[in-house]
């Protein structure tokens, strides 16, 4: 019998609104019917014109936000079907996320933002797995200092090694080299490509061409529906399509 690779994800005519300005008037769209599936050991990129929906397509996938109809399966579980506290479980189980703006808690030391979602989840925090986390981004040297004590570039190494640490099913990135220089963001690229293997995936909201042409697949967002799909991507494809689709990323 043929072994059939289960999806980490599967999403199908996802629809997403958000309230309009004036209470009386109609719900503005912002995903209209996205069906797609994330495998595991792939890294998927998903670009777009700006207001395409592509972060909030991301926070749909990964349970932050919910959505209006469809269906979304994250590691089997739909998650229009759980309640908040088993929603945060399954984020907590499963999913690690990097965001622009780090997320780190100020007063926690960053190996102690390393350790946090092992705190989170009532297990034990893993020393050495924080310090090869640690070692994997080249902070091990700099554990024992606050965020506030670290530069942008190392502050969002440390959210990379938080997610390492955690060895989720899945990450979700959402502009994580936005804020950086050319040199840490190559670095947290190639932890992020690093981060996609065997059974693991990576899903990335990225403007940024070369970033999303590391990725196996890019999604081409335009009014909140999948326009394209570039397998094998390179910078000058990317950039095409997202012409194609209707402006800059």
């Amino acid at each position: 019998m043929e072994n059939v690779t289960q999806p980490l994800i599967h999403a199908e005519s996802l629809h997403k609104t958000f309230p309009s300005a004036g209470a009386k008037e109609p719900r503005v769209p912002v995903l209209g019917g996205i069906t797609l599936e994330i495998l595991p050991g792939e890294m998927v990129s998903i670009v777009g014109p700006s207001g395409s929906g592509k972060s909030t397509l991301l926070y749909c996938l990964s349970g932050l936000e919910p959505y209006d109809s469809g269906s979304v399966k994250l590691a089997g579980r739909e998650l229009g079907a759980l309640s908040r506290g088993a929603l945060a479980t399954l984020r907590r189980t499963h999913v690690g996320f990097v965001f622009q703006s780090y997320n780190l808690i100020p007063s926690l030391t960053a190996r102690e933002n390393v350790a946090l979602p092992a705190r989170l989840a009532r297990r034990r925090a893993d020393r050495a797995r924080i310090d090869r986390a640690l070692a994997d981004v080249g902070l091990v040297d700099r554990g024992g200092h606050r965020p506030g004590q670290l530069s942008g570039g190392q502050q969002q190494r440390v959210a990379i090694a938080r997610v390492l640490a955690m060895q989720p099913d899945i990450v979700f990135a959402d502009e994580p080299t936005g804020s950086l220089d050319t040199a840490t963001g190559a670095d947290v690229l190639r932890l992020l490509r690093a981060a996609a293997r065997s059974d693991r995936s990576v899903v990335i909201v990225t403007h940024d061409l070369e970033a999303a042409a590391i990725a196996d697949r890019v999604l081409v967002l335009r009014d909140g529906t999948i326009h394209d799909e570039l397998r094998r991507p390179t910078p000058e494809r990317v950039l095409e399509a997202i012409t194609l689709a209707g402006g800059a990323a």
